[in-house]
């Protein structure tokens, strides 16, 4: 074989070997040092690689026969290190004789008086490269310590700062942000009733409608909590709430079931990030002494997106003559006109978040200091001219970035587009994965899991039972609707005409001879056993209304929604539907007054939360986050022991404020703690992650608790009670961080 081919031959097992080492030293070395093994054997390869390609194309070599000048040193480049006694490659220096690479064997080319030359060039060259895998332990600690004294010097640095104007103009732009979620959560239960009407919606499709808003916030909660460690808060927060708001524009506009679904689910998505960033966002800005206090008050403003809905709701949806169609295809009613309103706080909010920076804590976090100090000095000067003293200068000159991890991957400039974006994407995907599996780490490992248990305790406790409140306030309503049917048997009417609203009746063994029926509605009417003779139905709308066992000769229906499947088991004798109306057959009663009443305890709901968004703010940093967590549980715990005396529509309504007003807190609380218990570069993925892990709650709490509607009552009791009481055991167990530094 001539010289190229075996330097060829070579630098092929090199790459193979320094491959298999790499995978070797991964295995080895990853359980104590973590994501970055993956990423240094990686970069070892690539690097390695490229320098093979390097020397390749190098012209420049005096090729000398190996043992030609009497050495057997082998080939050499043609300079001043090649006859230098003491030179060294630059992966063999600062090693003894021993380890020490023989130049030849790093260029690829075999030692002259050895058989084994292309194995141990491989062996002893990657035994120096595993040297940069026990640097990565050292390199951690370097993080780790520069993440310590970044956290002390920020908190100085915010002391100067200050909190004045700034924070506050701050706290009004997020909380729109917080709002548009509060929003998102109120819309679908609020159109349900109207929007049925339009889609002719089954029971099985309004069930999932209402639970698709929170599976579209679960997996926006993990997806944009992961990304907003990578990329930023402020930017990943302005995507999250551009998709929110296009698609819930789109939604008020579709027709038909599937695509309104799919802008809903869409819309969950996009607005599923704004608690986790939020909440991240706004800490990053504030000085320890601050911290609970503010971000309690900013959870206000989601008991305001409630209150916008409910209101919004009131005004709007009863008002059917805020509509428009062309033809039958097109509809557009005042529920749509809802829906739009609802997306307004997402735009104000993306409109107000362009005029704000990025957070400087996640800047000096990616080793961006500059960027950092400009908005850092941003905030003082605002806040010290705002208090009256412009001549103050911002002193800090430099402040400490964590130490980097080099994780450019270069295309070189022939690579497609395409490509490149998949690239980027890709290793975007992995650096995301990556950190949540951090997350899981022996270091946060416990804390995770404890988190994870009090959240969906929380959720699963305080969804269902919020949800579980209206549906039994809807079955009571029901209840005393039917405790006042009239009930008629054996009637006989003859030449009679009925053109005023029927309600709430039942007719038995009734006969009807030459009646007419016009321009009425029927609402909740059942005729059993009855005969139609010589009748007249025109211009009917009616819901809940059955014909059941009944006989009609000679009766005609022109222009009615009485359409055949209301006449259940009924005998039509030379009688004829005319111009049926299209519509949708609609089991359960609804008017302008239920419209309502839902509304109204909506508002009250959320209106209730008030004094314990107050008490919670004014206390959260006297009494430490998780006194208010673990009381306002047990108290939240006994006070849904009182559900058991809810037997009217005004006690149930009661109990829902005073369970929203106690419960508030302990939701204050676990934000606050999440914030704080895990570092900046987490911090928003374990937000994300333990948010998700909320709404799959949620789902869960909602299906269980209103299965047992008009059931029992005991099963939803206890299954609520005993959820806060496992949370507020668990949350005694975690660490408080009040007076502590933001990590």
């Amino acid at each position: 074989m001539d010289d190229d081919g075996r330097y060829r031959d070579n630098r092929s097992d090199f790459i193979r070997g320094a491959k298999d080492i790499a995978k070797v030293a991964k295995k080895q070395v990853g359980k104590k040092m973590g994501r970055g093994v993956d990423k240094m054997a990686d970069e070892y390869t690539r690097r390695s690689y490229k320098r093979f390609e390097e020397e390749d194309d190098d012209d420049d070599y005096a090729g000398v026969p190996v043992g030609e000048d009497g050495g057997g040193r082998g080939y050499y480049r043609n300079d001043s290190r090649a006859n230098d006694d003491d030179a060294h490659s630059d992966s063999t220096e600062g090693h003894d004789e021993d380890d020490e690479i023989y130049e030849g064997e790093y260029q690829g080319i075999p030692r002259g008086d050895s058989g084994k030359a292309d194995g141990a060039a491989v062996h002893a060259h990657a035994q120096v490269q595993a040297q940069h895998f026990r640097d990565l332990s050292a390199y951690e600690g370097e993080r780790r310590k520069d993440q310590e004294e970044l956290a002390q010097q920020y908190e100085s640095i915010l002391q100067e700062c200050g909190h004045g104007k700034f924070q506050w103009t701050l706290y009004f732009v997020l909380g729109l942000a917080l709002m548009a979620d509060g929003v998102e959560i109120f819309v679908v239960g609020f159109v349900l009733p109207s929007a049925e009407k339009d889609m002719c919606l089954s029971e099985p499709n309004k069930g999932m409608l209402g639970l698709i808003v929170y599976l579209g916030m679960m997996v926006g909660a993990f997806v944009w909590g992961g990304l907003a460690d990578r990329i930023g808060r402020r930017q990943t927060l302005l995507i999250s709430l551009s998709i929110n708001s296009v698609f819930a524009f789109f939604s008020s506009f579709v027709q038909g079931y599937s695509s309104f679904l799919f802008c809903r689910l869409a819309s969950g998505v996009g607005i599923g990030g704004s608690i986790p960033i939020v909440f991240s966002y706004y800490s990053e800005f504030l000085a320890q002494e601050k911290r609970g206090e503010h971000l309690s008050w900013l959870c206000m403003f989601w008991m305001i997106g409630g209150i916008y809905a409910s209101a919004m709701a009131w005004a709007i949806i009863p008002h059917y003559g805020w509509s428009f169609q062309m033809g039958s295809a097109y509809q557009f009613h005042s529920w749509r006109v809802f829906v739009l309103v609802c997306a307004f706080p997402s735009v104000a909010a993306i409109s107000a978040l362009t005029t704000m920076p990025e957070s400087p804590r996640f800047y000096l976090e990616n080793g961006k200091h500059d960027e950092a100090w400009m908005i850092l000095k941003q905030v003082h000067d605002t806040n010290m001219r705002a208090k009256g003293y412009p001549e103050r200068v911002f002193s800090v000159t430099t402040i400490k970035t964590v130490k980097q991890m080099d994780e450019l991957v270069n295309l070189g400039d022939g690579a497609a587009w395409h490509e490149k974006w998949r690239i980027k994407l890709t290793s975007l995907f992995h650096q995301v994965w990556s950190n949540f599996q951090t997350v899981f780490s022996p270091e946060y490992r416990r804390t995770t899991y404890m988190m994870m248990a009090v959240w969906f305790s929380m959720s699963f406790s305080y969804y269902g039972l919020t949800v579980w409140f209206p549906d039994m306030i809807k079955y009571l309503q029901k209840q005393e609707y039917a405790s006042r049917t009239k009930v008629f048997v054996k009637e006989k009417v003859e030449h009679v005409t009925f053109n005023f609203t029927l309600e709430n009746q039942v007719h038995r063994q009734g006969e009807y001879f030459n009646d007419k029926f016009m321009n009425l509605k029927m609402r909740s009417m059942v005729f059993e056993d009855s005969l139609f003779e010589e009748c007249y139905f025109e211009d009917i709308t009616s819901s809940n209304t059955f014909f059941k066992n009944c006989t009609f000769i000679a009766t005609l229906f022109y222009n009615t929604d009485l359409f055949k499947y209301r006449l259940v088991n009924s005998r039509l004798i030379n009688s004829t539907f005319l111009h049926n109306k299209e519509g949708c057959l609609l089991s359960d009663v609804s008017d302008e007054n239920n419209a309502y009443m839902v509304y109204f305890v909506s508002f009250l709901g959320t209106l209730a939360v008030l004094p314990g968004n107050i008490v919670s703010a004014l206390l959260m940093d006297k009494i430490g986050r998780l006194r208010m967590l673990a009381g306002s549980s047990v108290i939240s715990c006994v006070s849904c022991f009182f559900l058991s005396f809810g037997n009217s529509e005004s006690a149930m309504i009661a109990l829902l404020c005073l369970f929203g007003g106690i419960s508030i807190a302990s939701w204050n609380a676990l934000d606050v703690l999440t914030v704080e218990l895990y570092p900046s570069d987490k911090r928003t993925t374990a937000f994300g992650f333990l948010n998700a892990l909320c709404k799959l709650a949620a789902v869960l709490g909602i299906s269980i608790f209103t299965s047992f509607v008009g059931i029992t009552k005991a099963v939803p009791i206890l299954f609520a009670s005993g959820a806060l009481a496992a949370g507020s055991f668990l949350a005694l167990k975690l660490p408080e961080t009040r007076g502590q530094v933001l990590q």
